[in-house]
């Protein structure tokens, strides 16, 4: 027999923040579900009904805390950003993560990998991208009608909802925006900023140097200008004093 979970049982029910497991197994992999998800919140930082997460536990049944997963990075179209403690779908206009990241490590199990795949196919993912930084190999997986079915070309593939594109470089992935901009790790991002924040402060001495080049030419234009008009000055007195001893010029 079936237990039926009413509206007062279902709010007893626990949703862990955690499932005890660690967000990455290792160093590389834990780099690459940084990057992947700090990029995709930059990508959506203006808009306002784009939710990204990583390593964010996703309940997809109310009452049922085993119908779970964690994927390393997701993104949530049609739901605000703010802070959960867990993405409980029920609570969220029932509006399942559309896109969802993997990064692969040693640890993973092919049984654990499987049972992703069909949580993720069972309930509505439309985009499921798993990355190997091991042996360089991404997979795409995207959603037709009920099934999620492998993309067969995914070198330089452009996700239909994220619109970024994927390159396989011989030894990388590179991950590009919509706009051509390269996803960069945190110190790279940091590189950009410092680079720029020394070309502005370059830029601020050069035009300080051309203001302060330009007014000392106004001030040297002013000093001849003046230091002229005192010589017709003198000039002037001097027909003057002429003129008064009967001198004509």
């Amino acid at each position: 027999m079936v237990q039926q979970l009413t509206p007062d049982t279902a709010a007893l029910v626990i949703y862990p923040e955690s499932d005890g497991q660690p967000m990455a197994d290792n160093t590389e992999q834990f780099q690459w579900i940084v990057k992947i998800k700090e990029n995709l919140e930059i990508l959506f930082a203006l808009q306002d009904n784009v939710f990204v997460a990583g390593n964010l536990l996703w309940y997809a049944v109310q009452g049922d805390v085993k119908v779970r997963q964690a994927p390393d990075a997701m993104v949530v179209f049609g739901r605000p950003k703010g802070k959960r403690g867990s993405y409980k779908q029920w609570e969220e206009d029932n509006i399942p993560p559309q896109v969802v990241f993997e990064i692969l490590s040693p640890g993973n199990k092919t049984k654990d990998m499987a049972n992703k795949l069909l949580f993720y196919q069972r309930h509505g993912v439309e985009e499921y991208y798993i990355y190997d930084p091991q042996t360089n190999e991404l997979t795409g997986l995207l959603r037709e009608q009920d099934n999620l079915e492998v993309i067969e070309e995914i070198n330089n593939w452009v996700s239909p909802r994220l619109e970024i594109r994927f390159e396989l470089t011989p030894n990388t992935l590179e991950i590009f925006s919509p706009s051509g901009r390269r996803f960069l790790t945190s110190v790279e991002l940091d590189q950009i900023r410092e680079h720029e924040r020394q070309r502005a402060e370059h830029e601020r001495q050069r035009a300080e140097h051309e203001h302060q080049r330009a007014e000392q030419e106004r001030q040297e234009k002013e000093a001849a200008q003046l230091q002229l008009e005192e010589e017709r000055q003198r000039y002037q007195d001097l027909l003057a004093r002429l003129q008064e001893r009967g001198i004509d010029l």
